[in-house]
Order: structure tokens, then sequence, then C-alpha cells
């Protein structure tokens, strides 16, 4: 059996993944996701082709692979699909990250339109004008055809996502669990309308629950489906300020609003950094990203 086999087979696919790397996480899930392209295309080198070939003995004798072709086709019956960076449809602002994930279980569907995306983040427990601010930003942003990311998390996340629905646009959610667990809790119904509307994405293995590791980690797929990152309101410690390093790490525009820098050293101190935006509205976003957002023409 050659490593090539594995972008043919889902269920082998997954097998190799949770084999090689059961967090689907770090240095070697980066390494995966190289191996596997690199696969694809037949031009995996010698001790690449070793480490995957090992694993491949491995998952064919304890019969992994099989359970996990049926495990795909339960979760298939549930409204969940693979996407693996073998896949075309693998998502493109994705695709061009060093740290992207080899796999994302996805429940709604991700589209080209979906090139044209921002991600709007900041913390859990926001004041009220945080959560209008989220909200309003995310709204004008789906009235200009843009796809909103969020994390679904409580606070910003949960009102970016509503104020993306309620202008009728699209709206991603990158879970920091997996795809068969909503946290919190109270997302639950939320979650089911952004699958209606977009996706709900997570890179980890589908009953895995959350972790204090795994919601930083998502960040990463938050910043890396978008083409910018728009920081609403956030505390020193807010996994939204470890998105904008992430967003700047992968050369994506970052963007913070100006009612955060007048009241957050840690956003003062980033906004001094070549590639960030102190911005008042959504206006000054598109001036900024106009250039590299996809015509929406390109997806009529």
């Amino acid at each position: 059996m050659s490593s090539e086999e594995i972008t043919r087979d889902p269920g082998l696919l997954v097998a190799v993944a949770e084999d090689l790397v059961p967090s689907l996480n770090g240095a070697s899930s980066y390494r995966l996701a190289d191996a596997l392209e690199l696969s694809a295309l037949g031009l995996l080198d010698d001790a690449e082709e070793q480490w995957i070939s090992a694993s491949l003995a491995r998952v064919t004798t304890t019969g992994s692979a099989q359970r996990w072709r049926e495990r795909l086709a339960e979760l298939a019956s549930e409204g969940v699909r693979l996407v693996s960076v073998c896949d075309v449809d693998f998502p493109s602002n994705l695709r061009m990250i060093a740290n992207r994930p080899p796999l994302l279980f996805v429940r709604g569907a991700l589209t080209p339109a979906d090139d044209r995306a921002i991600a709007v983040v900041g913390t859990r427990k926001p004041g009220a004008r945080g959560r209008k601010a989220a909200y309003d930003t995310a709204a004008e942003l789906a009235t200009r055809k843009v796809t909103v990311v969020s994390g679904l998390a409580e606070g910003i996340d949960t009102a970016a996502h509503e104020g993306a629905l309620s202008a009728g646009g699209r709206t991603v959610a990158v879970l920091g669990t997996g795809i068969q667990h909503v946290y919190p809790a109270a997302n639950r119904q939320l979650a089911s309308d952004v699958a209606r509307s977009g996706a709900c994405v997570s890179q980890f293995l589908p009953d895995m629950r959350g972790t204090r590791w795994s919601f930083p980690v998502r960040n990463i797929v938050t910043s890396g489906l978008s083409i910018g990152t728009v920081v609403v309101e956030a505390g020193e410690t807010s996994g939204a300020r470890i998105q904008a390093q992430d967003a700047l790490l992968h050369g994506k525009r970052l963007f913070l609003l100006r009612s955060l820098v007048t009241t957050q050293p840690w956003a003062q101190e980033m906004a001094t950094h070549e590639g960030v935006v102190v911005v008042d509205g959504v206006d000054e976003v598109m001036v900024a990203i106009d250039a590299e957002l996809p015509s929406e023409a390109a997806f009529l």
C-alpha cells in the first residue's frame, strides 16, 4: 500500500492522522499537512514516505481505517463531511498558511465565496457597546457579501455570527471542540443556524471535548480562513489577542477598533506594528482590503 492511496480513501486518511497526530495540533500536524499535499502530487521524499508508510502498516493491522470509513459514513448521515488538504475544495485562504491543519470536519458548506472572508473576534464578556459594535460590524460586512468568520464563543463571537445572520449573509464558526460538540451549550441553536447559512468547522476529531489548549489553537484556523481579522473588544489575556498575533504571523491584515486601542495598552502597542490598521468602522476595513478580496462578481 502506497502513501498516495491515502488521498483516495478518507477513512484511511483519518486513521493515519489519528495514528500520527492524535491531537491534530502542533508541528506534527503541520508536517502531516505538508506530507499529504506532497503525496497527492507524487513528490513525497523518502523520509516522509517512511513516516507515512509505517503508519499505514499500523492502521491496516489494527483495523482503524475500516472503523473510520464506517464513522465517516455515520457523520455524513448527520450532515458532516471531511475536507482535507488533498481536496480541491480545501479553503484557499487556509491553504496559504504554513500551520494549516491537515483535516477539517465541516457541517454545512464551505464555498468559493468564502474566499471573501473577514474574522470578527473579541472577548467573551464584552460591554454593551462592544457587543453592538461586533453585531453591526458583522452585519455590514455581510451586506457587502463578505463571509464573517468567528469562534462561536460567548460575547463578541456570538454577536458577530448573529449580526451576519441578521443581514442574510454567510458566516463560518470555527469550533474549539470536535464537530459533534458545541461550546458553550447555550449556542447550540446558533451553531445550527450558522451551519444552514454557512458552515461550522473543526480541525479536531469529531468527538473531542474542548480543552484549555484547543480554543487558542482554533484561532489559527479562524485567522487562516480569513483575509484579515477585526478585533472589537479584548483584554490582555483574551483569546482574541492571540488571534491578532496569529493574523500578523500569517501575513494577514489586522484591524483594531479605535475604541479598543484607546482602552487597552496591548492594542496600543500592537497598533504600531506593520500591517495593523486602527479603524472606526467597516468602510475603512473595506478600503484597506478591497484589492485583496476576490470580486463578488466572481462567484455569481
